[in-house]
């Protein structure tokens, strides 16, 4: 019995070849979007593993850095409607809700969500990420918590009212 191996395409070849010329392109391509080393070390990260993950299921038209810088354009519009999805709902969870004239107003309020949020207790942080910047129904919060429903449902009143007040102490515990 002959032992047949798979042929190796060269395309794992060329991947390697390409990623050796292309990480600081695509790299600088990113931070300079970005505006965060860290992220976009992560988008880096993602972008090559996109690529290994199109070329292995043999979906890659050209093997070119262009085709990874668009692989790199996408990766980066992903992380900003996340980004953008996960302020709307801290915002949504502070009662700020309202569009707002100037984008670095809006930036600001996404910041201080993000500080309030961090100062909160470990509980009260599960359950508003797991329902407002995850978007789980409060039944799978409640599953992923080990809580029942209606503690849940107790627990993320508390926490939205933790919230307003650590995030506007003249507005904190007059919402239910």
């Amino acid at each position: 019995m002959v032992d047949e191996q798979p042929v190796r395409r060269d395309e794992d070849a060329d991947l390697l070849d390409l990623y050796d010329r292309s990480l600081p392109a695509v790299y600088g391509y990113l931070v300079a979007r970005a505006r965060s080393a860290s992220v976009a070390e992560d988008l880096t990260a993602e972008t090559f593993m996109a690529a290994v993950d199109m070329v292995q299921r043999g979906k890659v038209p050209d093997l070119t850095e262009a085709w990874l810088i668009g692989v790199a354009r996408h990766k980066l519009a992903d992380h900003w409607r996340r980004q953008e999805r996960d302020e709307r709902n801290l915002r949504a969870v502070s009662g700020t809700a309202t569009e707002l004239d100037d984008p670095w107003d809006g930036a600001i309020e996404a910041a201080r969500a993000h500080e309030v949020l961090g100062q909160l207790g470990a509980h009260h942080r599960a359950v508003l990420t797991l329902r407002y910047l995850d978007g789980l129904p409060v039944a799978d919060v409640a599953t992923c918590l080990d809580r029942t429903l209606h503690a849940t449902e107790a627990l993320l009143v508390r926490a939205r009212n933790a919230f307003r007040s650590a995030y506007d102490p003249d507005e904190g515990g007059r919402h239910v």
